[in-house]
């Protein structure tokens, strides 16, 4: 079982939820409720990610479907402070993509070539 915590910063232009612990099965039912506050048409739903050690696909999934669900009451989601771990889930699946604006994406490394014996 994870650890997630969640603290809220309200303002008239945007909701930040600051996220601290791991993303995954056992917490979805956390940030689901944590999450279904809609910010104003327009205004985004910030997720401050600088303290979430891991993240799983089930986090991952998360993520994608909130981003769909603020879209469509003419809001979006915005992450910020990613960590090395979530960050490699987003770049691996290619969600970075999605849900990072290009000044945001961290490019792969290249793959280590291992010389056969």
């Amino acid at each position: 079982m994870s650890d997630l915590t969640l603290t809220t910063h309200e303002s008239p232009d945007t909701i930040t939820l600051i996220l601290s612990g791991e993303i995954d099965l056992s917490s979805r039912d956390t940030l689901e409720a944590a999450t279904r506050v809609t910010p104003p048409a327009g205004a985004p739903l910030c997720l401050d990610m600088s303290e979430v050690t891991f993240m799983d696909s089930s986090g991952l999934n998360f993520l994608l479907i909130l981003r769909r669900r603020l879209a469509e009451h003419g809001s979006r989601l915005v992450l910020s402070g990613i960590q090395q771990g979530p960050m490699r889930v987003l770049t691996l699946t290619g969600a970075d993509a999605i849900l990072l604006p290009p000044g945001q994406r961290v490019p792969l490394p290249a793959p280590r070539h291992t010389p056969a014996p």
